[in-house]
């Protein structure tokens, strides 16, 4: 059986013997669908309205995911004029993005700064301005001072602490 598309046969002990749908059934083959109740998360957002009068399935109610997500379930009566009802389902919190979980910028965009460049047993460095921003360690485009904007003079270096970044040579 996979879980991304489940097949619940129904009858008179499932959704009841009424004219309409037992929506408090509905929701508990969602919740056991899902694995986890109404609210939690993983379940649905909240119980069905219960000013919904679907038409009592005679056949089989079937529910699978509507996305590879799992953002909402669907729920579908498969009788001849049956229904079909989409169960938005609560989402984890959000995880910090990349943007806020990486180490704050050191150098920002139009810093003046000095561009060391590195070699075996020497340093030489110049006067440059950050093209860009970024933390300790990222790469970032530069330009000499003496460069002008959209010059071959671009070039990226890698930022060593605040105002010195670096460009090794091999």
């Amino acid at each position: 059986m996979s879980w991304s598309s489940v097949l619940i046969t129904t009858g008179a002990g499932v959704l009841g013997m009424g004219a309409y749908a037992d929506l408090d059934a509905i929701d508990r083959q969602v919740a056991a669908f899902t694995g986890a109740p109404i609210g939690a998360v993983g379940g649905a957002m909240t119980p069905l309205d219960r000013r919904l009068k679907l038409n009592r399935c005679q056949t089989t109610i079937a529910l699978s995911w509507r996305t590879a997500g799992k953002d909402s379930v669907v729920v579908q009566c498969a009788d001849q004029g049956g229904w079909r009802l989409f169960v938005p389902v609560r989402a984890p919190a959000p995880v910090a993005s990349v943007a806020q979980a990486r180490d704050p910028d050191v150098v920002n965009r139009g810093d003046a700064l000095a561009i060391a460049v590195t070699g075996d047993g020497f340093t030489v460095s110049q006067p440059g301005e950050a093209l860009e921003s970024g933390p300790i360690g990222a790469w970032i485009k530069v330009r000499p001072a003496s460069g002008k904007r959209g010059s071959p003079q671009e070039m990226r270096a890698q930022i060593v602490r605040p105002g010195l970044v670096s460009v090794p040579l091999p």
